[in-house]
């Protein structure tokens, strides 16, 4: 089987809503009138971005979803996605796997791949994903202002520490650690979440490298501090369970891979938002507040300042 005989079988589709897809030197597009283009890209390095005995079919699912999860942080309809992915070999098992799993991703938000690449090396994913968002109604990072609140959607550390959990770095229950596992490995992300936030949030960001850092980005985007309240952070009940210990407090914080939007907003907006959480069954928490203090404090349950340390995760750290 040839590169282009795997392309061919593996992840060429008729072109739908591209107005030309796989199969030339480039797809061609064009935007919805009145719309903005959404750009992103992330790479998925294995042993880094999953592991490496992780079913091909979430693998392929997970590389898409992670980039949904930038557009649904911009408030943008995800349409078009580019892959290009490195391979060992021509496992035609794997390949089989991996392209389901990406394709039933690309079906339920929508999104039309339209090209890439493929060659020989250390498995190595890359995907590029193009949205699309009215005029002027992109979410942002530097919106945030003094005063607005503070949210996120979903739970925050079930990925974190299901992690830890497979790799033997933390004792838990099998059970709980299958319950969790599934976040890991098959974020949601939050699509129409982002888009109902258009006219009401001041910005926004997809909670991948944990809380700490990437609210940090949002408050160095808006030249702005922020107070949080720990034990407001949504948590699973499973998560709930461990955090005595001091290193699962450490992942609600800075875990990562959660997938879930935090967004800042008016507290004007309050009633809106929770009747946003009602429509689409999805749970928002208001976890703190944003403040003209240039810094991020957490706060514990007695009102003391929780000491931070690491961000979040870094790629060169």
């Amino acid at each position: 089987m040839s590169e282009f005989d795997l392309i061919d079988r593996f992840f060429k589709k008729p072109a739908s809503s591209a107005y030309l897809g796989i199969g030339d030197d480039a797809a061609l597009l064009k935007p919805d009138k009145g719309c903005q283009l959404a750009i992103s890209t992330d790479m998925l390095v294995a042993g880094t971005h999953f592991l490496m005995d992780c079913q091909p079919y979430l693998i392929g699912w997970k590389s898409l979803a992670v980039n949904i999860s930038d557009m649904a942080a911009m408030g943008a309809d995800p349409r078009w996605a580019t892959l290009a992915i490195a391979l060992p070999r021509k496992d035609e098992a794997w390949l089989e796997g991996f392209s389901n799993g990406f394709f039933d991703c690309a079906k339920q938000y929508q999104v039309e791949l339209i090209g890439g690449d493929t060659t020989r090396g250390p498995l190595n994913i890359c995907v590029q994903i193009i949205g699309e968002v009215p005029d002027g109604k992109a979410l942002r990072r530097d919106g945030a202002r003094a005063g607005d609140d503070i949210w996120v959607s979903g739970n925050l550390g079930d990925a974190a520490l299901a992690l830890r959990g497979l790799q033997g770095q933390f004792d838990m229950d099998p059970e709980d650690l299958e319950a969790l596992r599934v976040k890991l490995e098959h974020p949601e992300p939050r699509v129409m979440l982002g888009s109902s936030l258009r006219d009401i949030a001041t910005s926004a960001i997809d909670i991948s490298d944990g809380l700490v850092a990437d609210l940090g980005h949002i408050l160095k985007a808006s030249k702005s501090g922020a107070i949080v309240e720990f034990m407001d952070i949504p948590r699973s009940n499973t998560v709930s369970g461990y955090l005595q210990h001091d290193p699962v407090k450490a992942m609600v914080l800075s875990g990562g891979d959660d997938y879930e939007l935090c967004f800042t907003a008016s507290p004007g907006h309050r009633d809106a938002i929770l009747a946003i959480a009602e429509k689409l069954a999805l749970k928002l928490s208001r976890i703190g507040t944003v403040t003209d203090l240039g810094a991020l404090t957490v706060l514990d349950s007695n009102q003391q300042p929780i000491t931070l340390g690491k961000g979040g995760f870094d790629h060169f750290a």
